[in-house]
């Protein structure tokens, strides 16, 4: 595994043989690209699958680039070592993995990947309708289809698990009649004619490597973009530092940025692009759940995993997930002795409104040690947004109730303490009330786009990845019909 002084970090290290090709930003810094992609978490590995995929012999340059470094080749759920203790170690004494942002209790994952090297793959669809989403639904209908073959969603990893059975019927008969197996990004595979599938859990790392095996492209890791270069309405390239503060610049048609729903507005606005929203609707879940025991001797020797999912509908402005016991404990222990007793979880999430005035500002006293200004956060729920979220917990007492596991004290998430903060450079017709077009374009700069979490135009309850990586690939189709 590669790992760098973070201070400290020549061109020859960071492009030395690895599991998987580098370049260095000196040389990159030498070429004009098609399509520059700044960020590789759910939304840039997308795109960069989905232009490989068009331009396998087209002779177009592709160029992306990572804040952080080569931390894992896969989803950690992967990787047979992982038990409760070594996954915590990794993820949060990892020096620069996980970052957290001041001021609230969210994190970023820096690295290649992103948040998807330790997200759980729950992938529901959005609850959209035509009246409000700037995309018309036949069009999300297609991408939907697109970005879950891609990501190999589907029910597989619960579908016929005796308790999961057991409890979705217990469901039924208690008036959740829309209650479902959870839909999961989990490759189901069997390995044979010499295909592996060796990577169950989706993370980004897997659009990337299908990109790689389709055409070749230029990635650098630990390339921090700084300013995004425009002129006349037309963006231009890219400046991004090295670990110890090396300067370049990198030319390009067209930049896509996918650094986070933080990240991407904090580097618009640091680059002065015009736009009255970037920054603001920041929007997240709000969240109500806790664990409840079941006794596993009144049901079946072999458990099975348990993934419920009661999704938002019409009139209902929430979900209900049910998850375990192995669905959420996804350790790879081959001895685990019997127990008596098993957690499940349960958790409500509600649908929070998309604001002007919760957003994210420049702070002018402090900056990072790029030079950066760091964010502040101007958030708070409405009276709306509570009652949703009371909903919510009323339905999982009712859950519990059905399954017989009685009523229980289950607590609240705090504002922005999870990882599906998005819409800060949401989608749009009118500049005034957003930051891109519905392809992902920033209003008024030509060739710059969004594709990440911060171009949803508003959240839903649901998790927003499978809807993110739907519209990315949406953007890396328009601009290929756009290229010459």
């Amino acid at each position: 595994m590669l790992r760098l002084n973070a201070d400290r970090t020549s061109d020859f290290e960071i492009s030395r043989p690895n599991w998987i090709p580098t370049t260095p930003l000196k040389t990159m810094s030498q070429t004009e690209y098609d399509v520059l992609i700044v960020g590789t978490g759910a939304g840039g590995g997308a795109v960069l699958w989905r232009l490989c995929e068009q331009w396998r012999n087209k002779g177009k340059k592709i160029g992306v680039i990572e804040a952080g470094g080569l931390v894992l080749p896969t989803n950690l759920r992967n990787i047979e070592t992982m038990n409760p203790a070594r996954a915590d170690d990794l993820t949060y004494n990892t020096p620069g993995l996980f970052i957290p942002v001041s001021g609230t209790k969210t994190r970023q994952i820096i690295a290649l990947g992103g948040r998807t090297l330790a997200w759980n793959a729950l992938t529901p669809r959005m609850y959209l309708t035509a009246q409000d989403w700037p995309v018309p639904i036949r069009e999300m209908e297609l991408y939907y289809k697109i970005a879950e073959q891609a990501m190999n969603v589907s029910d597989s990893y619960v579908n016929g698990s005796p308790t999961n059975q057991i409890f979705l019927n217990r469901l039924w008969n208690s008036g959740f009649a829309h209650a479902m197996n959870m839909p999961t990004a989990i490759d189901m595979q069997t390995t044979k004619y010499g295909e592996l599938h060796s990577n169950v859990y989706f993370s980004s790392i897997s659009f990337l490597a299908r990109a790689l095996n389709r055409r070749s492209y230029d990635l650098a890791v630990f390339s921090r973009a700084v300013r995004v270069l425009a002129d006349k309405g037309k963006v231009e390239g890219v400046e991004v530092m090295t670990p110890d503060k090396k300067s370049y610049v990198l030319k390009a048609k067209k930049v896509v940025l996918c650094t986070s729903t933080i990240e991407t507005p904090r580097l618009l606005l640091y680059s002065g692009i015009p736009g009255h929203s970037i920054g603001h609707y920041l929007t997240d879940h709000s969240l109500v759940g806790g664990p409840l025991k079941i006794n596993r001797v009144l049901y079946p020797y072999v458990l099975g995993t348990i993934g419920i999912l009661l999704p938002q509908i019409a009139g209902i402005p929430f979900q209900v997930q049910i998850e375990g016991p192995t669905r959420t404990q996804f350790y790879h222990n081959k001895e685990i002795p019997f127990r008596s007793e098993e957690e499940i979880y349960f958790n409500g999430v509600g649908v929070v409104q998309t604001r002007y005035e919760n957003r994210i500002t420049l702070n002018p006293y402090e900056r990072d040690y790029f030079g950066i200004p760091k964010v502040e956060f101007h958030v708070s729920y409405t009276a709306e947004d509570i009652n949703n979220l009371d909903m919510a917990e009323h339905a999982v007492n009712r859950a519990a109730a059905a399954l017989g596991l009685g009523a229980a004290h289950f607590g609240r998430r705090e504002i922005l303490a999870g990882d599906h903060e998005s819409c800060t450079c949401r989608m749009g017709e009118d500049p005034a009330t957003s930051a891109t077009n519905r392809f992902g374009q920033i209003h008024g700069v030509s060739g710059l786009f969004v594709a990440d979490n911060s171009v949803l135009p508003f959240m839903e309850a649901a998790n927003p990845t499978l809807t993110t990586v739907a519209l990315a690939i949406r953007t890396a189709d328009y601009i290929v019909r756009t290229t010459v």
